[in-house]
């Protein structure tokens, strides 16, 4: 069996709350790692500030825990894109306000996981369409995929409902108010492979909008986080 019909297995879909009690992950020891079905990776690269949002994956892997049944490591894991071992990865972030600059392995490491089954999120922590991030990300993807292999994604695609309903990716505080093109982005870019999101882009600062103790959570009306649930299911599923 696959590793996605596995996670398509302990997954509820059916929009109600599953708990995972923390303390019974906390207690596994380091032989029981096997049994993750996910962990949070961090790519850094030479050329930028990879090491943004400090607080967005424990948010993150704390509403895994909260809304579904995959197994997750508590543990973010900060691999160079270009060790190998990156290669391993279930899922990937990668984010900056600078430069993206690919070196060689870092750009043979990329290509390699997203063309062989890799899910990457990409975000602009600048928000805007024409930063030096942007640009820069956007060159990169062009060398190594082509031209016009970035594209827009329609808002009922089905990132949008893989685990909770949305009718395209959720507005984000950062764009209102930030120091970007003060654009409302209502879409989000991918590039797919096979038919399924392998890169996906935003320009939206999802990031930052994550970016806080996952215990302030309770003080939302609607948990802003939900996204990131269909980003990690889409990704682990599809």
């Amino acid at each position: 069996m696959k590793r996605r019909d596995l996670i398509k297995n302990v997954l509820k879909i059916s929009g109600s709350v599953v708990s995972i009690p923390v303390l019974s992950l906390l207690a596994s020891n380091a032989s029981a790692k096997e049994f993750f079905d996910f962990y949070f990776t961090r790519l850094s690269y030479e050329s930028g500030d990879w090491d943004v949002d400090e607080r967005m994956p424990a948010n993150l892997l704390n509403s895994l825990i909260e809304y579904t049944n995959i197994r997750v490591d508590l543990n973010e894991r900060i691999i160079a894109l270009s060790d190998d071992e990156m290669l391993n990865s279930p899922f990937c972030y990668l984010a900056g306000h600078r430069l993206v600059e690919f070196n060689y392995e870092e750009r043979q490491n990329f290509e390699t996981y997203v063309r062989n089954g890799g899910f990457v999120f990409v975000d602009d922590c600048n928000h805007d369409i024409d930063g030096v991030f942007a640009k820069s990300f956007e060159e990169q993807m062009a060398k190594i995929f082509g031209k016009n292999e970035l594209k827009k994604i329609p808002n009922d695609h089905e990132i949008y409902s893989s685990f909770f309903k949305f009718d395209g990716p959720p507005d984000t505080n950062q764009e209102l108010n930030g120091w970007g093109d003060d654009l409302v982005h209502d879409y989000l870019k991918a590039i797919e492979i096979n038919g399924r999101i392998a890169v996906l882009y935003s320009n939206k600062d999802l990031g930052c909008e994550w970016d806080y103790d996952f215990r302030n959570k309770r003080f939302l009306a609607v948990d802003n986080t939900r996204f990131a649930v269909n980003i990690v299911v889409y990704a682990m599923t599809a």
